[in-house]
C-alpha cells in the first residue's frame, strides 16, 4: 500500500504527483502489461542479452570518446 504523508496546507495537485511518482516506481503497470501476454523464458532471456549487448556498446561508445 502506498503512503503519502500531506503536510497542512499542502495543495492537492502536488500531493497527486507525489502519489503518481510513487506508484509509476513501484513498476505496478509495467508488470501488469507484462502479464497481459506470455512470453517463453527463451524470448524474455533473448531481449535481455539483446538489451545488455546493446547498453554494452553504448558504455563502450562513450567510454572511447
Amino acid at each position: 500500500m502506498i503512503v503519502i504523508p500531506i503536510k497542512d496546507n499542502e495543495n492537492i495537485d502536488r500531493a497527486l504527483k507525489k502519489f503518481k511518482r510513487k506508484f509509476e516506481k513501484t513498476g505496478a503497470i509495467k508488470e501488469l502489461r507484462a502479464r497481459q501476454v506470455y512470453r517463453k523464458p527463451s524470448v524474455v532471456k533473448r531481449e535481455k542479452k539483446m538489451h545488455a549487448i546493446y547498453v554494452q556498446q553504448l558504455q563502450d561508445k562513450e567510454e572511447s570518446l
